[in-house]
């Protein structure tokens, strides 16, 4: 397979621009015998904006799977089909379990010819074992990301969903490398760029709808974007209190923060004996992709135990404060990623960041390729369903 040329300094087209949804993609088989949907699975807020552009460009031809957390939402772009397959709380493996089994049967009765996951999730990890069980080509977005650490979930998750994909699409030339020292042959690797170049450019409103959302949302200048809520924080009280001590310093200094919480958030910050704490920041509600997209872009400075964040903070031109251990985005530490973890020290990190000189971060091309993932990858899963 073709390794398509990246290149940071190609031009996107205008903001929220989106050309017409095709039918189904060119080269895709039509008429009596052609073969079923392309599976797309998304599992989270993060699937869904990385393979929003995916979903469009399959049109026709996509169905949007929306598993787990991302089951009932409005996630996604406008496919031929959405389903949901929901799952249980509790431990991952008994989540795991019901998601292979929904996903299964799923898949049986919507026959697609392939599936497409993204990342290191429950939904991905259980969309690859459900494509594999029934011999469907399987397409891995974000292929070869490894942060090397074993007590991560997703780092076991990637490494059995690239040893499972018929095509791993990485998104950066460290991440092929990555999947070659793992005995990855060439023909299973392609080098796509990151689909989020395009999706959280086409989220991006232009300048006059961004402020009336921020308007809307009440959002101040010169603010902290707060969202740590992975349970290995939420869920500990030491490690979470020591989290939230840092942003009280950071508010004690002025600088204001903004925190989208769900209620279960919430209900965490108050068993931690830190409910005035809320009180003191703008606290946001569920955000659409759009309104997202916003609060990311505005912030001085973004905040995050979600790895995929880096990712958008090196779009978006933001830095980001990663309150996490270990990172699989190496390409994004040192210039728009600092790891953080625990959260120790993190008052005296963001007001360090706060005041650096913001043309720092906008000089720094993207790792992320150029804006051509999408158009990649649905090019080559045609030819997969074409050559089955």
């Amino acid at each position: 397979m073709p390794t398509p040329t990246l290149s940071p300094s190609v031009p996107l087209p205008a903001a929220g621009a989106r050309p017409p949804v095709p039918r189904r993609p060119l080269g895709f088989p039509v008429g009596e015998g052609a073969p079923g949907p392309v599976a797309v699975v998304v599992g989270d807020r993060l699937d869904v904006v990385r393979t929003a552009e995916v979903v469009h460009r399959l049109g026709a031809a996509g169905l949007l799977v929306r598993a787990g957390a991302a089951a009932g939402s409005a996630a996604g772009t406008p496919a031929g089909a959405c389903v949901d397959v929901a799952a249980p709380e509790g431990p991952r493996g008994r989540v795991l379990g019901e998601l292979v089994t929904a996903l299964t049967t799923a898949f049986a009765e919507h026959r697609p010819s392939a599936v497409v996951v993204h990342g290191g999730g429950s939904a991905a990890l259980a969309g690859a074992l459900a494509a594999n069980a029934a011999g469907l080509h399987l397409v891995h977005l974000g292929a070869g990301l490894r942060s090397h650490d074993r007590r991560t979930p997703e780092e076991h998750h990637r490494r059995v969903v690239d040893g499972l994909a018929d095509l791993c699409c990485a998104p950066t030339a460290a991440a092929v490398a990555a999947l070659r020292a793992e005995g990855v042959a060439d023909e299973r690797i392609l080098l796509t760029g990151d689909p989020v170049v395009e999706a959280v450019h086409r989220l991006l409103p232009d300048d006059g709808t961004q402020e009336a959302v921020a308007a809307a949302l009440g959002l101040p200048s010169g603010y902290v974007l707060l969202t740590v809520d992975r349970p290995e924080h939420t869920d500990r009280p030491a490690l979470l209190a020591q989290l939230l001590t840092e942003v009280s310093t950071l508010l004690d200094a002025g600088t204001p923060v903004v925190v989208p919480v769900t209620a279960s958030t919430g209900d965490r910050w108050r068993e931690a004996g830190f409910a005035p704490l809320l009180d003191r920041c703008t606290v946001l509600g569920p955000l659409d992709p759009v309104q997202a997209a916003v609060v990311q872009h505005r912030a001085a400075v973004l905040v995050s135990d979600a790895d995929g964040v880096a990712e958008e903070a090196s779009v978006l031109k933001r830095p980001l404060l990663l309150v996490r251990r270990s990172s699989e985005r190496p390409e994004v530490l040192g210039t728009f990623a600092t790891l953080v973890p625990g959260g120790l020290r993190l008052a005296s990190a963001a007001l360090g960041v706060l005041a650096a000189d913001p043309g720092r971060w906008r000089a720094v091309p993207t790792p992320c390729g150029d804006g051509s993932a999408s158009r990649v990858v649905v090019e080559q899963v045609v030819k997969l369903v074409v050559s089955a």
